[in-house]
């Protein structure tokens, strides 16, 4: 049976049981509260996903970015399109100086020809065998200059390059034979670049067309920048991941993986800043340029675009330009190794200036020639040749166009009458001046050299000078300085300083007087005493000769020729006052002029360019001529836009401008200016003025051959007194400049109306050849004296200096 405690057994389980069930309950309710928690969840979820957008406004969102993407790609795409088909670039005006042409029997010195050529940037060798290149060979009798000139395109023609001759017969100073000329016989060289007129922004570039780049130079510059350029459609991945690749192995930035066209449109179209933002544009705007142009189009105007040097403030964009600033010749005429330097510098003109850092330069240029061989451009063997070659770029000192800033200044100023300054900056003109390098360069030396010298002898820095040298006949503006250094760039005095002009005015005095035949002639005697004028306000002018004396009655050629103050303004009030003015004008003064006495002697302020027009007329024998700087304007086409052809007018009688042809040789023979001879050939026929002002403040001197006319000035900008008179200070620049040239003297031909007469140099009085005091002397037919003087033979008359021109 069983027992009691069995039941207690069976309780207490119960109770377990029970305890287990409640907690068994217990976990239960936990777990559905958890449940509960975890059913509310979901709940929270839906409820965060109605805060989202709907699919919807997503594809609304999408619809609207792909819109403004397609506009900013609209946009992108005009901009593209406007530049690249409108004017891509503002060409600066180009100006060159006349071209030298050269002729059996012209007048030329060997020095002369050297001088244009080193302007021109050609090289002395042994042989020629390229473009811009010349030798020398000499015999016993002469000497000849064998040249390789370049192709440049005239107004009238294309020249190309070819060889030529040039001898020249060593006593005569003159071209005697020129070889390698066509039907016209003449020799014309390619013009010096001097200058160009360039925009604001400096940038500088000369235009090329595709066709004519050298296909060696595309070829190289593709191998080198971009060999997948013609596969591409603007961004090469492959070229990403070269570059990746290679900056990775080297460890730094050696590579780019930009295509040409990402670099045109960065330089072209974007700014040089180093954004995001510039980056995603470049990326999209190579793809549309891809799109809308041609590779040739791009690549021309790569060509056209791509940074390649500075040169001072002007910067060298394209390889146009380039191969002028670097090499001094035509992208056309350049050889592999000048190719190889060009294309080198594109991936850093600074970095890679062959001036700056030659070694680094040469380096990487033979890198350029490496990729060429291996890419077949070249052979091996020419790889080799050319790597050995010097790098053969011009002297640096030879690059500046800004080397002519007075007569620059000259040619901007004509240009202005005719063009405005945005034409100038940018449509690309080719303005071809009078300048002749040749007579540039002798006059800025002479310039230099003596003003140097005469500050350094009276321990001072302050004396300045001007220059200006022309054509005669022609008024064409050869050469002209505006300060003792010739490449200052502010005050121009030959233009823009005006000085009282002192005795350069006196041969206006005597052609005055001598307008009147019948009561003046070069014979006249004139009265040399102390003189005093009465002046409107009561007092007296008391005017004296430069050495204080008085010098009695003396013949009128004599006293210009002295330039004697007190007889010279007793004529020019017995002439009057508007007479001499009326005579100024006609010579070519412009400006108003006062009445006053003092005139007569000076004191009328003018510019060193407006006595260059006075004295002009005078030279051209009474032809009035305004001077010029400019013979042609061009477009970019070649097409002539403006010419500015020879303008004159008959101003004064050719037997007045006789007459004073003779008495300014006298002048350089017997009077002032005779000092000249210590550098002229004594059989140089030149005529000439000196000027002095109150207290030596002004030099100057005014003379001329019969090609050339010059003026120089010499004095201080605080107008200070000098201790120069006009033969001291002005004349020496000019007999130097004079003394180098190739110029013939003056014709001295003779008018039909003027009669030579042997007169006593005494009285006035008819003389004979032989007959002491005797001198020959131009008279204006009628004015002549009738008397004759008693003759006493003499067999050592005074000098002729006029004999050898007057043949008598």
């Amino acid at each position: 049976m069983p027992k009691k405690p069995s039941t207690a057994r069976s309780s207490t389980s119960k109770k377990a049981s029970n305890t287990a069930g409640a907690q068994k309950a217990k976990t239960a309710g936990r777990t559905r509260t958890t449940a509960k928690r975890r059913r509310k969840k979901p709940n929270n979820v839906r409820w965060y996903h109605r805060l989202l957008p709907s699919k919807g406004f997503i594809l609304f969102l999408l619809l609207s970015g792909l819109l403004v993407f397609a506009l900013g790609m609209l946009v992108l795409d005009y901009q593209i399109r406007a530049k690249f088909d409108g004017k891509k670039w503002a060409i600066p005006a180009r100006v060159y100086a006349r071209p030298l042409e050269i002729y059996e029997g012209m007048k030329l010195k060997p020095e002369e020809l050297q001088r244009e050529l080193a302007g021109l940037g050609y090289r002395a060798v042994k042989e020629i065998y390229q473009v811009g290149q010349y030798s020398q060979h000499s015999n016993t009798n002469s000497h000849s200059y064998r040249l390789f000139t370049r192709d440049f395109i005239f107004a009238d023609k294309t020249q190309s390059a070819a060889r030529y001759t040039v001898y020249f017969d060593r006593s005569k100073s003159i071209v005697s034979r020129v070889e390698g000329v066509g039907d016209d016989l003449v020799l014309r060289m390619e013009p010096q670049e001097i200058g160009s007129i360039y925009p604001r922004h400096g940038e500088d570039r000369i235009l090329v067309k595709l066709e004519n780049v050298p296909a060696l130079l595309g070829e190289t510059l593709i191998a080198v920048e971009d060999k997948e350029f013609a596969h591409h459609h603007g961004i090469s991945l492959k070229g990403i991941a070269r570059a990746m690749v290679a900056n990775v192995k080297a460890g730094r930035f050696v590579q780019g993986g930009s295509t040409l066209t990402q670099q045109l449109v960065k330089n072209f179209y974007l700014t040089r800043e180093r954004t995001l933002l510039r980056k995603i544009k470049e990326a999209l705007m190579a793809p549309l340029l891809e799109l809308r142009y041609s590779k040739a189009e791009i690549l021309e105007a790569y060509i056209n675009e791509v940074y390649l040097g500075q040169s001072g403030p002007r910067a060298i964009h394209g390889f146009g330009l380039a191969a002028q600033h670097y090499f001094n010749r035509p992208l056309n005429n350049l050889q592999p190794q000048h190719i190889a330097l060009l294309v080198a510098t594109v991936k850093g003109a600074s970095y890679y200036n062959p001036w700056r850092y030659p070694e680094r330069a040469k380096k990487r240029r033979d890198t350029v020639l490496a990729i060429m061989a291996k890419n077949q451009l070249i052979s091996a063997a020419q790889q080799k040749k050319f790597a050995a070659s010097p790098l053969g770029v011009v002297k640096r000192s030879s690059l500046k166009l800004g080397d002519y800033p007075a007569f620059l200044d000259l040619v901007k100023r004509q240009l202005r009458r005719d063009y405005r300054d945005e034409d100038l900056q940018s449509e690309g003109l080719r303005i071809f001046t009078t300048m002749s390098p040749n007579v540039q360069e002798l006059t800025e030396t002479a310039v230099k050299t003596h003003i140097s010298r005469v500050n350094k002898a009276k321990q001072g820095n302050n004396l300045q000078a001007a220059a200006i040298i022309t054509a005669v006949g022609s008024g064409e503006i050869l050469a002209l300085v505006g300060d003792r250094n010739p490449r200052y760039s502010g005050f121009n005095r030959a233009m823009d300083m005006r000085r009282p002009i002192g005795s350069l005015v006196k041969p206006f005095v005597y052609l005055s007087a001598l307008a009147l035949p019948e009561q003046y002639t070069l014979a006249t005697r004139l009265d040399d005493s102390p003189v005093s004028i009465p002046l409107a306000d009561g007092s007296q002018w008391i005017p004296k000769n430069y050495d204080q004396q008085s010098h009695g009655y003396v013949p009128l050629y004599q006293a210009l020729a002295l330039s004697y103050n007190q007889s010279t303004a007793r004529l020019g009030m017995e002439v009057g006052l508007p007479q001499v003015i009326n005579m100024l004008q006609a010579s070519g003064v412009e400006r108003s002029i006062a009445p006053l006495p003092s005139l007569l002697l000076g004191a009328v302020d003018m510019s060193p360019l407006e006595v260059s027009h006075l004295y002009h007329t005078l030279a051209a024998d009474g032809v009035y001529t305004p001077l010029r700087a400019i013979r042609e304007v061009l477009d970019t086409e070649n097409q002539p836009l403006q010419r500015y052809p020879l303008a004159s007018e008959p101003r004064l009688p050719p037997e007045l401008s006789h007459l004073m042809h003779y008495n300014l040789q006298a002048t350089m023979r017997m009077g002032t200016g005779r000092k000249a001879y210590n550098d002229l050939p004594d059989d140089l026929a030149v005529a000439g003025k000196t000027g002095t002002t109150n207290g030596q403040r002004d030099s100057w001197f005014s003379g001329y051959s019969g090609d050339h006319l010059g003026v120089v000035w010499v004095g201080q900008d605080d107008n200070k007194p000098t201790a120069y008179t006009g033969s001291s200070g002005a004349l020496p620049i000019w007999s130097r400049v004079f003394g180098q040239l190739s110029t013939h003297g003056i014709s001295n031909q003779q008018p039909d109306n003027i009669h030579y007469y042997w007169v006593d140099d005494t009285n006035g009085l008819l003389s004979a050849k032989d007959c002491q005091h005797a001198i020959l002397v131009p008279f204006i037919e009628g004015s002549a004296p009738t008397t004759t003087t008693n003759c006493q033979h003499t067999d050592a008359p005074i000098t002729r200096w006029f004999k050898k021109w007057f043949g008598r």
